[in-house]
């Protein structure tokens, strides 16, 4: 049996108790709010795996790096169907040095917009939209962190 220690999700990235506060917020807003559906969840395939269209760009470019991604979803926002979406955008990557060093990119880049939590009985990474209205940006920030990961890993193989 493991111990609790052992399968505890870590926090890696870091944030302000200001902004903790504003995310409780924007939680207990969002529970509140009457929620519509305004259009169907986006979704494309890869291979046999659907995923959001907002995080396939990102998916993609992780995949040609031969970073391993296991979960995702683009989170939801006022644009989507609030039943078919998390309320954060997120997305689940297999640990490896490549892996490691994309996350600590990642975190440069997007800064407190980023939350990022490490499962070590997994070996897994979650990086996730830190607030629940920021779902498109993220996945536009994590994609050019892809983008960016993918154009330095090509410049230091020369």
């Amino acid at each position: 049996m493991l111990s609790s220690k052992a399968v505890e999700e870590k926090i890696i990235s870091e944030h302000l108790d200001q902004q903790w506060q504003r995310r409780e917020v924007e939680l207990a807003d969002w529970v509140q709010r009457e929620k519509q559906k305004r259009r169907a969840k986006q979704t494309a395939y890869i291979g046999n795996i659907e995923v959001d269209v907002e995080l396939l760009g990102t998916i993609t470019l992780l995949k040609r790096m031969n970073i391993q991604t296991e979960f995702s979803c683009a989170g939801v926002s006022a644009l989507d169907e609030p039943e078919d979406h998390s309320l954060y955008g997120y997305l689940t990557i297999i640990r490896s040095e490549k892996t490691d060093q994309f996350v600590h990119l990642a975190m440069h880049h997007m800064k407190h917009r980023l939350l990022v939590t490490y499962e070590p009985a997994h070996h897994r990474y979650d990086l996730s939209s830190f607030y629940i209205g920021h779902n498109r940006s993220f996945c536009i920030l994590l994609q050019h962190c892809a983008e960016l990961f993918c154009l330095l890993k090509k410049g230091s193989a020369k």
